[in-house]
């Protein structure tokens, strides 16, 4: 099973009212609960672990996990509420203001974390802002150093410099958590702001492989996505052609298509993804392309099913 670690929250999506004004009408969102739900609606094994209120949104995320089929055992539940995102779509694109202090998500410590992990849960994927947001930053960092030495783990740090209140705290955690990752997915603006300097991003990218991971994926917006083996090797496939309705939650929806291509082929594991074949690795590329076109294609984070990409 591959368990999704990170944020659950509602995205508060503004939609016209009858008087013409707008108003806010709540979505289930986050950038590692998308994931999940892109992964369950795929078919592929998966649970959940975040911080889940027990007001009606915490319901509300619990029952969009239980309808896509997401496990749901380690979800850590409080009477904290639940973190909002206000979120305004310009030309299809999203601008986010949060509402996440004290918050059932952000506020998850390191000792709420699992001492123990099921042997069935064979990888661990860590993203979205829990990686920015202290203290469930530092949570899912010890739960990375605690259970990833034999799971495989993918990792995309999905950079929001409005979150980082202290940019040495979170480089010096981040580059730990790359160290121990096995896929590293960034946009091309994520691997700028970590590597910064003049190289560009295929001189950048053996910089970022050197700390670690076997494999590296650098999306590239419109000009699709480029995946980097440790031995030089690399692959690119192109965005799926698509009317494009708005973007929230495409990354989301990539990533899972990749992790389930890679699950489905049996290299999602530390010992394959060393010795992933580059085909497999565009493959699985070409899923998260095609999935994330769907969501791109209808408002709203809403992954595909299988059957809709068959």
């Amino acid at each position: 099973m591959i368990l999704c670690c990170g944020e659950a929250l509602i995205d508060m999506i503004a939609e016209p009212t009858a008087s013409g004004a707008d108003g806010f009408v709540p979505h289930s969102g986050g950038a590692v609960f998308n994931t999940a739900i892109a992964l369950g609606r795929l078919g592929a094994p998966v649970g959940l672990l975040t911080g889940l209120s027990t007001d009606m949104f915490g319901q509300q995320l619990a029952a969009a996990l239980q309808a896509s089929h997401v496990e749901t055992s380690h979800v850590i539940q409080s009477d904290r509420p639940t973190t909002l995102a206000f979120v305004q779509l310009k030309d299809g694109h999203a601008s986010y203001n949060f509402v996440d202090e004290n918050t059932a998500g952000r506020m998850l410590r390191p000792e709420d974390m699992p001492r123990q992990l099921p042997g069935a849960i064979s990888a661990l994927y860590f993203g979205g802002i829990s990686l920015a947001c202290e203290p469930c930053a530092d949570a899912y960092a010890d739960l990375l150093e605690q259970h990833g030495a034999d799971r495989a783990v993918m990792l995309d740090p999905n950079i929001r410099p409005g979150f980082i209140k202290d940019q040495t705290r979170y480089r010096t955690r981040l580059n730990r958590m790359i160290a121990q990752a096995d896929i590293v997915k960034v946009s091309d603006e994520d691997l700028d702001w970590i590597i910064p300097g003049p190289e560009t991003l295929d001189e950048k990218v053996p910089l970022l492989l050197q700390a670690g991971p076997a494999v590296v994926i650098v999306t590239r917006g419109a000009e699709g996505a480029t995946g980097y083996l440790a031995d030089g090797r690399q692959t690119s496939v192109p965005v799926e052609p698509v009317n494009v309705v708005d973007t929230v939650g495409a990354g989301d929806t990539f990533n899972a298509g990749v992790l389930a291509a890679l699950e489905e082929a049996g290299h999602l594991t530390k010992p394959g993804l060393r010795a992933l074949p580059p085909a497999t690795l565009r493959a699985a590329l070409a899923l998260g392309a095609k999935v994330a076109a769907v969501t791109v294609s209808r408002a709203g984070a809403n992954p595909p099913w299988s059957h809709e990409i068959a």
